[in-house]
């Protein structure tokens, strides 16, 4: 889907994704000192600001202009100062080695364009900071509940590992997030990939 597809995706509802942050982010982050943090495919901004109201200097990227106005408009509600940017990250190029915590979480592309989002995300760690990757796992088509059914746009821990660099990988594996449905509890398979940057 392109910008426009999801610009119309989150004009059609007042959240699209829970207003919460995601369990994985909140779980692997949950040690580390506050610092500069970058959200890339931040979508309405959950993250983002869960990280602000932490202390975090927080910015969030995503290409569309709907979900980035609504960050804007949950983080003013809430009190929580954060810096917002219109952009595709597939081309967008962020500071280099600029941010304590680079977090994407869900990036929703083909193999080429999660490729070069990846490595630029790690490109932007900052010495001694941290890179988080939670993504559809392509496990999941069979073996998980719900999730893109494209698997194009599903990956594995070895490929993320694959194209960040030189960072130190701490966790690569695949992870189940327990969903809630009419039926009861099923599990969704994701990957995790944590890798960090040795401390200059």
């Amino acid at each position: 889907m392109d910008h426009h597809d999801w610009d119309q995706r989150y004009a059609a509802a007042p959240l699209v994704w829970s207003a919460g942050p995601n369990q994985f982010l909140e779980h692997e982050t949950a040690t580390l000192p506050p610092g500069r943090a970058l959200d890339v495919a931040c979508g309405e901004g959950r993250n983002a600001i869960w990280l602000a109201e932490r202390g975090w200097r927080a910015t969030g990227v995503d290409f569309s202009p709907v979900a980035i106005d609504k960050a804007r408009a949950i983080a003013a509600e809430r009190g929580v100062d954060a810096d917002w940017i219109v952009a595709d990250v597939t081309d967008w190029t962020p500071e280099p080695t600029a941010f304590d915590l680079v977090a994407v979480m869900y990036l929703q592309l083909d193999a080429s364009g999660r490729a070069a989002a990846y490595r630029r995300a790690a490109d932007a760690v900052a010495p001694g900071g941290t890179l988080l990757v939670v993504a559809h796992d392509l496990d999941n088509l069979d073996h998980g509940y719900g999730g893109p059914q494209d698997p194009s746009v599903l990956t594995t821990p070895e490929s993320v590992v694959a194209v960040i660099g030189d960072l130190t990988v701490e966790r690569a594996e695949r992870v189940r997030r327990t969903v809630t449905t009419d039926a009861g509890p099923v599990d969704a398979i994701d990957t995790l990939v944590r890798a960090r940057r040795t401390p200059g």
